[in-house]
């Protein structure tokens, strides 16, 4: 059976024009992703990653090149897209339920169903008995569950990261990318992931994309294909797998890491 693409990003280009001149920022980036696929992208710093996250959202038009969601052409922001940044970006004068049904709100769709569903994903991810609570009285990694849980509450086709969990202490990380992976997949959502962290991206991703130093072009797609204990997919799991330092060396080659 053919795979069903999600998004089609097609001969991507992005200029920017300053003072100084122009600045070529991406450069004819090309790529296929398929339904329920996790597409991670890394790069070097100042590269274009999140550039390109924003084009593909609508929130930056193309110099060159189109995006296609579920076949439709991308010109503006959709609901289909659901964004999650570095920062939850929860309001503090909030409390948590509300802050997930701001997206419903913004597109005048609360109701019985939609609060219902809300809380059925805050009861599913362990924070129902936070729903009256305000967004100072959680952990950082829960506010960070709490922003996941308001993207999927508007039920987006694709979700794009851009490092959602750099905020993080490394340890809290861990553990948060490990269940913000498990829903995903439990999900079944398309998602486009940018981080700095190649550990994080082997764990949570089906692919990867590596981009070039500015103007970005892909350098290479690498299929991750790990062997997790117990056949447990889950991306604390994937670390233990044995092909997960081979992936890790391979990336950080092509990075061309120098510390």
């Amino acid at each position: 059976m053919k795979e069903l693409k999600a998004v089609e990003i097609k001969n991507i280009s992005m200029n920017y024009h300053t003072l100084d001149g122009e600045t070529v920022a991406i450069k004819d980036i090309s790529l296929d992703v398929y339904n329920g696929e996790i597409i991670g992208i890394v790069g070097p710093s100042g590269c274009g990653k999140s550039t390109l996250l924003s084009i593909v959202a609508g929130l930056i038009k193309p110099t060159r090149g189109n995006v296609y969601i579920n076949n439709q052409e991308v010109n503006g922001p959709s609901k289909d897209i659901g964004y999650m940044f570095q920062r939850d970006h929860l309001f503090e004068w909030r409390n948590i339920l509300d802050n997930v049904l701001i997206g419903l709100e913004i597109q005048g769709k609360v109701n019985e169903d939609t609060i219902r569903f809300a809380e059925n994903l805050l009861e599913t991810y362990g924070l129902s008995e936070f729903k009256k609570h305000y967004p100072n009285q959680l952990s950082g990694g829960m506010r960070q569950r709490v922003a996941l849980i308001r993207t999927l509450a508007v039920k987006p086709d694709i979700l794009l990261l851009d490092e959602p969990f750099s905020a993080l202490d490394y340890q809290t990380r861990l553990a948060i990318a490990d269940e913000i992976g498990t829903i995903l997949k439990k999900e079944k959502k398309t998602a486009l992931m940018v981080t700095h962290d190649i550990g994080e991206a082997i764990s949570m991703s089906d692919r990867i994309i590596i981009l070039s130093n500015r103007p970005a072009t892909i350098k290479e797609i690498i299929p991750i294909k790990l062997n997790c204990p117990n056949g447990v997919r889950t991306p604390m799991k994937c670390r233990e797998a044995p092909e997960f330092r081979y992936y890790f060396n391979k990336i950080w080659k092509e990075l061309d890491v120098h510390v």
